[in-house]
């Protein structure tokens, strides 16, 4: 079952249940984080941007998960290869990061000796700043990079419960697809974004999880054949009986798929994956650049995460059973597994 919200209304009911299960194609839920009947302390508040070139990428997190903030700037090169984190942990900021109620207006900013890093909205377009004055080694990162979202673009919403808890839920929305242009200095060495072969994704989320999970996500943006095209792929985020985030787009249109499986070796994040899908419509092999990995154990705080970049090739299916055949094509896959 792939239940499409098509309807406008709140979130959460009054009992601080989710009022609609499923997925749609833009916020058409309003999210207040007043309706959440949950302790505070559980809930979480996130944007996380990733941006890629062809040889180099960006990553950009402002989280508020309630009993921790969590602010990381990570750097790919994907050419030596080699990755560069930035982290910035604070306790219990409970909504003083005032993070937006929607994707569609209001500002984001976090700023400490540290880490400076703001994400502003406006019509069309996302602008994401990042400054770190000893980011590396005493070497500051610093830049500007502006990601284009046309507003008739279709996205990737869901809402989901947790069955475990009735006042938990997940509301998720993915933007696929943004060109990006601007550029970075590492010291003196730039990383350009040129919107020809440079993609933006922002990960919106927020909601009250369960204890523990372990979940997974692909993402992927780009151009075949001089359109835009891209995926988002991922389950463990909840009870997805009511329908999964897997979907392609295609000249800024949605395309719903059913389950997708991860196949990943058993041995070694960063030999080949593969993936497969219950419709036949995603079809892929994936050969890792970069694993990005972090393993933190906080005694009831546990993580461990390996995001992985790499080249997806193979075929994914549209709605209208046009089949698009990709190469080489710059994305990320990850397996994560928090206890928060």
């Amino acid at each position: 079952m792939q239940n499409e919200i098509t309807r406008a209304s709140e979130l959460l009911d009054e009992n601080g249940e989710l009022r609609q299960r499923g997925w749609a194609r833009d916020l058409i839920l309003a999210y207040d984080r007043t309706a959440v009947r949950a302790p505070k302390f559980r809930l979480k508040e996130w944007d996380y941007y990733c941006v890629l070139a062809e040889d180099h990428g960006i990553g950009l997190t402002v989280a508020d998960n309630g009993y921790m903030g969590f602010i990381a700037v990570t750097l790919f090169d994907f050419l030596k290869p080699q990755e560069i984190t930035k982290t910035v942990m604070t306790p219990f900021p409970m909504g003083a990061f005032r993070m937006p109620a929607t994707s569609k207006e209001g500002d984001v900013a976090f700023r400490n000796k540290a880490i400076s890093i703001a994400y502003a909205r406006e019509k069309g377009l996302r602008t994401l700043t990042v400054d770190c004055p000893d980011f590396s080694g005493g070497v500051p990162l610093k830049g500007t990079i502006r990601l284009k979202q046309p507003e008739d673009m279709d996205t990737m919403v869901i809402a989901t419960p947790f069955p475990q808890n009735r006042h938990a839920f997940y509301y998720n929305q993915k933007v696929n697809c943004m060109e990006a242009q601007g550029e970075l200095f590492l010291g003196d060495r730039r990383f350009p974004f040129d919107p020809k072969n440079s993609f933006g994704v922002l990960d919106w989320g927020r909601g009250v999880w369960s204890y523990s999970n372990t979940w997974y996500w692909g993402s992927g943006s780009g151009r075949v054949q001089g359109e835009l095209f891209g995926f988002n792929i991922g389950y463990g985020f909840g009870d997805t009986s009511a329908a999964t985030e897997n979907m392609l787009f295609y000249k800024k249109k949605a395309h719903k798929l059913e389950h997708v499986t991860f196949h990943i070796p058993e041995d070694s994040f960063t030999k080949p994956w593969t993936f497969s899908s219950s419709d036949d419509r995603f079809e892929m092999d994936f050969v890792p650049i970069i694993d990005r990995y972090s393993n933190a154990n906080l005694l009831l705080i546990k993580s461990n995460q390996h995001q992985v970049f790499g080249r997806f090739t193979g075929k994914a299916v549209l709605d209208d059973k046009k089949v698009i055949s990709i190469n080489n094509f710059l994305g990320f896959a990850e397996k994560v597994m928090n206890r928060w």
